[in-house]
């Protein structure tokens, strides 16, 4: 008959059973260490206090580095001043002197595929107002019904900070570059709207650039790797979009765009904007 174990050794033994489940509980968490961010990266997508309605700050962190503003180099034959638009790869670039440009990330709405070739920017305005389109109303009408008459320029208008307004041969092309109320859209290809970039880089691009600026705008031939196999028609005054003939001769070395240097360097910033919102009616 076994001995009954004695009191010490049962307390002895919980406290080396308590000692195991102790030891293979659940592992204390470990604090990730993120990317240490350049103090002038911080100050570009930190919030502007300066405008009539409030630019909340982005946290670089939350951007792929790819997406961060930066002066890079592109051997383009487009004089210095011009847009340059690649739906397709999400960028735009404001080309500069000495072989370099601007580079922007941009999200792309289904009006940004539509368009393809060369345009002016014939309008500026801050603030914007957001006319949504017959399908936009038809598709959500609780959401976008109620702005039927256009929505005034403000912190949750979807047209964002600044709006960029692109004519062809005096005819409104009905496509916009402008900032976004959804900063986590960019570098990706959304639902709608055309052109849609960080509300600090649409500020930051509409100090640059004056009203007659020439816009670029590529289709799936004039990048390298395009998203699409090919360009969808069109819905405006630009025509059939791209064609199966060559490749367009739009001034650009296409094949340099696709090598592009990311370097963090940055033009110096322009003087600040005057504070005044527009509406534009539309």
């Amino acid at each position: 008959m076994p001995r009954p174990l004695r009191l010490p050794t049962v307390i002895a033994l919980a406290t080396a059973l308590g000692a195991c489940s102790t030891s293979q509980g659940a592992p204390a968490p470990i604090a990730v260490a993120r990317p240490q961010i350049a103090p002038e990266v911080l100050r570009r997508y930190a919030a502007v206090t300066d405008e009539p309605f409030p630019v909340e700050a982005v946290d670089p962190r939350d951007l792929k580095a790819r997406n961060v503003r930066q002066l890079v180099d592109v051997p383009s034959k487009e004089p210095p001043g011009t847009l340059v638009v690649d739906p397709y790869k999400r960028f735009l670039y404001l080309v500069m002197e000495g072989g370099k440009a601007m580079r922007y990330a941009v999200g792309v709405g289904k009006a940004g595929f539509e368009f393809t070739g060369k345009a002016t920017v014939a309008r500026k305005a801050a603030w914007p107002r957001w006319t949504p389109t017959p399908d936009m109303i038809r598709l959500d009408p609780a959401r976008n019904g109620r702005w039927a008459g256009g929505m005034p320029g403000g912190n949750r208008n979807p047209l964002g900070a600044r709006a960029l307004y692109l004519f062809k041969d005096g005819k409104d092309t009905l496509y916009r570059i402008h900032g976004t109320t959804e900063p986590w859209s960019i570098g990706e290809a959304v639902s709608s709207g055309c052109i849609r970039m960080l509300n600090q880089d649409v500020i930051d691009l509409h100090r640059r650039i004056p009203t007659g600026t020439k816009v670029v705008v590529l289709g799936s031939r004039g990048t390298v790797h395009a998203a699409r196999p090919k360009a969808p028609e069109t819905t405006g005054s630009l025509g059939n979009g791209v064609s199966s003939g060559p490749k367009p001769d739009d001034g650009l070395d296409h094949a340099g765009l696709d090598s592009l240097s990311r370097s963090a360097s940055e033009a110096p910033e322009p003087p600040a904007y005057d504070g005044k919102a527009s509406d534009d009616g539309l």
